[in-house]
């Protein structure tokens, strides 16, 4: 599927505490505490606030994520984007002007979840 394809959508000035699963795409532009689970694609736009663990296929933030992440197959952090915490994933893009402070894991394969 492909990001565009948004499934669900938690806009800016939305507050969430909890655990989210799903599956596609969802896209969260406002404040989520809690665990997301999902094999699908987490697009955190600019005005996020995440903190929390993140395990997905697919991470594209733009906003602030506190915690550690879990991607199956990729990262990228955009410029504004900031990630602080514990990184594990096969493919990393932190792009000019973004900021990640924590610990990198990566490996050259496809995380499965027994990793």
């Amino acid at each position: 599927m492909a990001k565009d394809d948004i499934n669900a959508f938690m806009g800016s000035g939305t507050f969430f505490t909890g655990k989210l699963s799903f599956q596609g795409t969802v896209r969260i532009d406002g404040e989520f505490t809690g665990e997301i689970a999902s094999e699908g694609i987490l697009i955190a736009g600019k005005d996020s606030k995440i903190e929390g663990n993140i395990n997905v296929g697919e991470l594209y933030l733009s906003g602030n994520f506190t915690g550690d992440v879990v991607a199956k197959k990729s990262i990228t952090i955009h410029r504004g984007g900031v990630l602080k915490g514990k990184v594990y994933c096969p493919s990393l893009v932190v792009e000019d002007g973004a900021i990640l402070d924590g610990n990198i894991n990566m490996i050259k394969k496809e995380i499965t979840t027994e990793e």
